[in-house]
């Protein structure tokens, strides 16, 4: 979560959903050898701590602690040394869900709303689309994810699951038919954990440890703060600065502390499908159920890759993995695994380094892998029929966080087209190749690494919301007419152009002011508040970066000196770019140069136009802490 604006909300969440790919050294030949490389990448990234496991279909192959649990005392980590694993425990969830299902007492397609009516949520579609159990865990049901001010929450241990989700609900609004698009939203897990306490008359930790843990082998897991003793501590980036334990607000979502022991017998569960030591917790089935999305408009017309009960597909260096990652302050964890090849490995880390945890994933995979075959990549295809109608300007259709859609439905925009037989896509982010497979199914051409071994996006079928294309993790793109796009491309170049002028004009008519013979009191007027409005937009950046750097969380969810001064520069952002306007309006033509009017009336427009906007997706006012 570093990068500008997504740094406010990224570095909150406990998931990531997609792992890019690293390219490595030499894949380590033995355990020894993977070892030297991970504590390599420990020392080189300042991480002080790992756990790792890695797992075949007949047994563990390597379970172990490598480097510090914590930094102050030097206590060692082991494979029994507890790190928070996020958002990998809303498996867990589903896991419980699936086990009522096959005792009959609920269906994945049972309403919300007949389960729990006391749990609030607003579906405008709820007549004809109501949001089902299905999309709790497969994270269609449109609503946005968790606000900073429940991220932020440090709930005790004792607040239970009902009172959780009453703290605040505003997030969970639908902004579009539920079983249509994925976006992650960390709220939907804890109502489904909720219609299992609903539906056992168990609290929802005690149902997950006696009917999953104890059966799976997990023997140490716990959604609850450990003792300092067995757990490591969490640190920021730099490996020295610890966290205070978040005591996340929904625990269903991310809550659950597992050591590599725990973790090694819950990747034997799944590749055993279901079963440890001849007992069966779940059927086959269920397993094959949580692997396979079903929910969104692509799952529905056969795309397998995508976000299914608490697990994802997921395409890397060549192969297609199942699983699931997560992170939460200081911590990140990833854990995947090959059905087909009987092989997984989980690790998590105790800092919030994203280069250290891609890099100790690679790492692993390259060893796991070293003497599998890829799978078979699909055979390329003509294309559908109507494909060609497809291409046009797109915009980003599912945010997660509903707060930024301001910024990616611009950032997002993205050109598709069809060349020698290929969908080619252009944005901000580059050029993307894809190759038809199946259908309206295409699988990508990656630039340097191996190529996709599964489709991973498809074209919509035309509906009476439009055109749509929908990327299995990425997201859902809906397309524009060329005019819209055009314009807004056009407008943003506009405004961002007259904002960087602004700030040089102003680094030679602010020190020229000095001067005697340059001062022009009336100019000066109709100068400043430009200046004053860019300068803002730049102190909402530097505190939105600063705060990312400390603890976004405690800083910005709650009232603070820094939320507070986010609200000020959007707020003085706007006065000042009405005041502009106002200046501009009531000065006189004669007390101004010709130039100097034509320039300020040019870069006053660009700003009420950015204004504007702001306003209109919120963001000026914006109270992060409510």
């Amino acid at each position: 979560m570093k990068a500008l604006i997504a740094t406010l909300l990224l570095c909150l969440i406990g998931t990531g959903c997609a792992k890019k790919n690293i390219e490595t050294e030499k894949a380590a030949q033995s355990i020894d050898e993977l070892r030297q490389q991970l504590l390599k990448e420990l020392k080189d990234s300042h991480t002080p701590g790992l756990s790792v496991a890695i797992v075949h279909r007949d047994g563990p192959e390597w379970i172990a602690g490598l480097g510090l649990a914590d930094v102050a005392s030097g206590r060692a980590a082991t494979a029994d040394t507890l790190f928070r694993i996020g958002s990998v425990s809303k498996a867990f969830t589903s896991l419980a869900i699936l086990q009522l299902v096959n005792q009959g007492k609920l269906s994945l397609d049972d309403p919300v709303r007949r389960l729990a009516p006391e749990v609030w949520f607003e579906n405008r579609w709820e007549a004809s689309d109501p949001v089902r159990v299905v999309h709790l865990l497969e994270h269609t049901t449109g609503w946005d994810d968790m606000h900073l001010r429940e991220y932020a929450k440090q709930a005790p241990d004792t607040m239970g699951l009902r009172e959780q989700l009453d703290y605040d609900h505003h997030s969970r609004v639908s902004r579009w038919r539920p079983g249509t698009r994925m976006a992650y939203c960390n709220s939907g897990p804890p109502v489904a954990a909720y219609i299992v306490e609903r539906i056992t008359g168990q609290r929802f930790e005690d149902y997950v440890g006696k009917n999953l843990f104890l059966p799976i082998g997990m023997k140490t897991a716990t959604y609850f703060e450990p003792s300092a003793e067995s757990t490591t501590t969490l640190y920021h980036d730099d490996g020295k600065t610890p966290f205070p334990y978040w005591h996340i607000l929904l625990r269903p979502a991310g809550a659950i502390n597992a050591s590599a022991n725990d973790m090694a017998n819950y990747l034997l569960f799944y590749l055993h499908r279901g079963r440890m030591n001849d007992t069966e917790v779940v059927p086959a089935a269920s397993i094959d159920r949580m692997e396979n999305p079903a929910s969104t408009w692509a799952a529905k017309e056969g795309l397998k890759a995508g976000y299914g009960l608490g697990n994802f597909w997921l395409s890397m260096d060549g192969f297609v993995y199942h699983g699931h990652d997560g992170g939460v302050n200081g911590g990140l964890t990833e854990m995947q695994y090959m059905p087909e090849e009987g092989v997984g490995y989980f690790y998590s880390i105790n800092s919030g380094s994203g280069d250290a945890v891609e890099k100790i994933g690679a790492r692993i995979r390259a060893y796991i892998t070293r003497k599998l075959q890829k799978p078979p990549v699909p055979p390329v295809m003509p294309l559908a029929a109507n494909a060609r109608e497809y291409a046009g300007w797109y915009e980003p259709d599912s945010p997660r966080v509903e707060l930024l859609r301001f910024f990616f439905r611009l950032a997002g925009l993205a050109h598709f087209d069809f060349q020698d037989g290929k969908l080619v896509g252009a944005s901000l982010g580059g050029r993307d190749e894809l190759l038809p497979v199946v259908g309206a199914q295409f699988r990508r051409i990656p630039k340097k690494e191996t190529l996709e071994p599964i489709a991973t996006v498809a074209l919509i079928t035309p509906n009476q919301e439009g055109r749509f294309i929908q990327d299995a993790m990425e997201g859902t793109m809906k397309r524009i007419p060329s005019w819209l796009a055009i314009g807004e491309i056009a407008v943003v170049a506009y405004v961002l152009l007259a904002m960087a002028s602004i700030l040089i004009y102003g680094l030679f008519w602010v020190p020229g002011g000095l001067w005697k013979r340059w001062r022009r009191p009336t100019e000066r007027a109709i100068r400043i508040w430009p200046l004053i409005a860019v300068l803002s937009l730049i102190g909402f950046v530097v505190v939105l970066q600063l705060a990312g750097n400390r603890d976004a969380l405690a800083l910005l969810g709650n009232l603070t000196g820094w939320s507070v001064a986010l609200f000020l520069a959007t707020v003085i952002f706007a006065i000042a770019s009405v005041a502009s306007a106002v200046t501009l309006w009531r000065t006189p033509k004669a007390d101004v140069r010709r130039r100097v009017r034509g320039y300020s009336m040019a870069v006053t427009l660009a700003l009420l136009i950015a204004a504007a906007y702001l306003a209109y997706w919120g963001v000026i006012g914006l109270r992060t802490w409510a």
